[in-house]
């Protein structure tokens, strides 16, 4: 993988107009996505219909036609790249419950690997969608946070650097977020 600062320059030089930047680029966060979509989709039930890469070429689509955009860094980058894997995974699972008519065959995602978001080594991603709505409405800034750490895979410092509050901040807001969340998804 690339160092952090190859793709945070590369960004920046996307950013100011430079094509050739986006060339280099793209091959480089191509295969983090695809990295990202790859573990998502392993926690989903048995027999997904969606596949990693359907995953990451319709994330990866939306981000570089993001063209106003004023990439700053790879966290940035990726915090975006998560809320984009979530709202596809969500419209995903509303597609698939549409079709199963409220069957009980239900979209599911482990959150095992968001430090045990919940207690449950499932939840159903509708419901997740749902609290972390709920969420947004209490402290929106909980809510981004659980979005960049469990959909972007981003560590405790990178989501710091995204939403620019201190470190200490986003580990007392992930704790909570993660108690209000148990709370809610039991």
């Amino acid at each position: 993988m690339q160092k952090p600062e190859g793709i945070t320059q590369l960004l920046v030089d996307w950013s100011n107009g430079d094509q050739k930047a986006l060339d280099k680029l793209m091959p480089l966060v191509y295969r983090e996505l695809r990295r990202l979509a790859s573990n998502y989709l392993r926690r989903e039930r048995p027999g997904h219909t969606l596949q990693p890469t359907a995953l990451v070429n319709e994330a990866y689509l939306k981000l570089i036609d993001q063209k106003s955009a004023r990439w700053q860094n790879r966290a940035q980058f990726f915090g975006v790249a998560a809320q984009l894997m979530r709202r596809i995974l969500v419209d995903h699972a509303r597609a698939h419950q549409a079709d199963k008519r409220g069957g009980s065959d239900q979209q599911r995602l482990s959150i095992t690997s968001a430090e045990r978001l919940v207690q449950q080594p499932e939840v159903d991603l509708l419901a997740l969608h749902e609290a972390l709505e709920e969420l947004a409405t209490l402290d929106p800034q909980q809510e981004r946070i659980v979005e960049l750490r469990f959909f972007g895979g981003l560590s405790i410092e990178e989501t710091a650097e995204v939403l620019g509050v201190g470190h200490a901040t986003i580990e007392r807001d992930w704790k909570m977020a993660r108690a209000w969340l148990r709370r809610k998804l039991e």
